[in-house]
């Protein structure tokens, strides 16, 4: 029994671990490779938002806003789990700048509501939507994961 309890709480506690490092490559709006201190290389999605594909309107800028961030700088990303490619899923934050909710105020990010159910984020996006900020100059502005769907299928 006790070792079930702390197999339970390292279980626990990895799920919130956090890791520092600083970025060393930006491959679009919502993933960038971390490289710790120990050297090791690590692909992190941002948790809770979705930007828009490269290929799609606002790709390019949410690539560079992210990349004007964050390149080249320390940050810290809270892991909040890994997705089926194998990245680090995480919140991510840099001199006390919340790197998720930056790309929500700018308009550059969908609150990815299947994932996170923040209230604030939603408040966030709402916001950028109604001052119609980055891709919310489009009133009908496709999702990420629609696009995606809609690209599939033409395929």
């Amino acid at each position: 029994m006790r070792l079930l309890t702390v197999s339970l709480f390292l279980i626990a506690f990895s799920s919130f671990a956090q890791l520092s490092g600083k970025v060393v490559a930006v491959a679009d709006g919502d993933t960038f490779t971390l490289l710790t201190d120990s050297k090791k290389r690590i692909r992190v999605r941002l948790y809770g938002i979705d930007c828009p594909e490269k290929t799609q309107d606002f790709g390019v800028v949410a690539r560079k806003f992210l990349a004007d961030l964050i390149f080249d700088r320390q940050v810290f990303v809270k892991q909040k789990n890994m997705d089926q490619y194998g990245r680090t899923i995480g919140v991510v934050t840099m001199n006390k700048v919340n790197v998720n909710e930056a790309l929500l105020h700018a308009g550059l990010a969908w609150h990815y509501k299947p994932y996170d159910r923040n209230p604030e984020w939603d408040v966030i996006e709402s916001n950028a939507r109604k001052a119609k900020k980055g891709l919310w100059i489009h009133a009908n502005a496709v999702a990420p994961w629609q696009f995606r769907k809609l690209k599939k299928e033409v395929r």
